[in-house]
């Protein structure tokens, strides 16, 4: 509102304002305390995130709360169908200093698949897919840990279905801050891509106009928040 201040012609301090002016009012205060709430230390601006892979140096627990761990498949060639894992847990020790010593790990129950489709997820744990009375988690453990500024590659080795192969996950990082009740938390995106016949998971169906119902390739998709220990 261009031209709008606390104290404008016509008002005295200390009197009632009129019915217009009292809006006005308000609205620059409600402006005012927005501004002071986006700026105090407890919510730091994008600016005062992430400054330098130090910033990440400990170990970090993944919290489940704020944290999602998912993967997009192709059904039919021409539609996506995306699910996460729900019960999964985590750990993170980087070392810059020392990048060898990093070490990344974290397992998710399979039978916690969620597509939103109940039937869907219902295939998915059977033994057509995960096995999940076979085989109770999927489980990745790093073997090498890179951090380049605001990015890193994630190397380890991804277990499911008792089958294990290498991956590599692409890693941005959202930035390191403290939050109102004194966690240090760090955030974190991956990406990966995996063919799941790898794993074992070979259950498809033809199309009649040629190729399959399931795409071989799926795309891992990670959303993490970390609090440091």
């Amino acid at each position: 509102m261009v031209g709008v201040t606390p104290a404008r012609a016509g008002y005295t301090p200390g009197t009632t304002p009129a019915y217009g002016e009292g809006l006005a009012l308000r609205y620059c205060l409600k402006i005012q305390q927005i501004t002071a709430a986006w700026t105090s230390p407890l919510r730091p601006t994008e600016g005062t995130l992430m400054t330098s892979p130090a910033d990440l140096a400990g170990t970090w627990t993944i919290d489940p709360a704020h944290t999602q761990i998912g993967f997009v498949a192709r059904h039919a060639m021409v539609t996506k169908v995306r699910g996460t894992f729900d019960t999964f847990s985590g750990s993170l020790t980087i070392d810059p200093a020392n990048p060898a010593d990093s070490k990344v790990s974290f397992t998710a129950d399979l039978a916690s698949v969620n597509t939103g489709v109940a039937d869907r997820d219902g295939h998915l744990r059977g033994s057509d897919f995960f096995d999940v009375e076979n085989h109770k988690e999927m489980v990745f453990e790093s073997t090498e840990v890179t951090v380049a500024g605001e990015t890193g590659t994630l190397k380890g080795n991804l277990t499911i279905k008792g089958i294990t192969q290498p991956v590599s996950i692409d890693v941005e990082i959202g930035g390191v801050t403290k939050d109102p009740f004194g966690n240090t938390r760090a955030g974190f995106e991956g990406t990966a891509t995996i063919s799941r016949k790898d794993f074992g998971l070979t259950w498809n169906a033809p199309l009649e106009v040629g190729g399959w119902l399931v795409s071989d390739e799926i795309k891992v998709v990670l959303d993490i928040a970390a609090i440091k220990q």
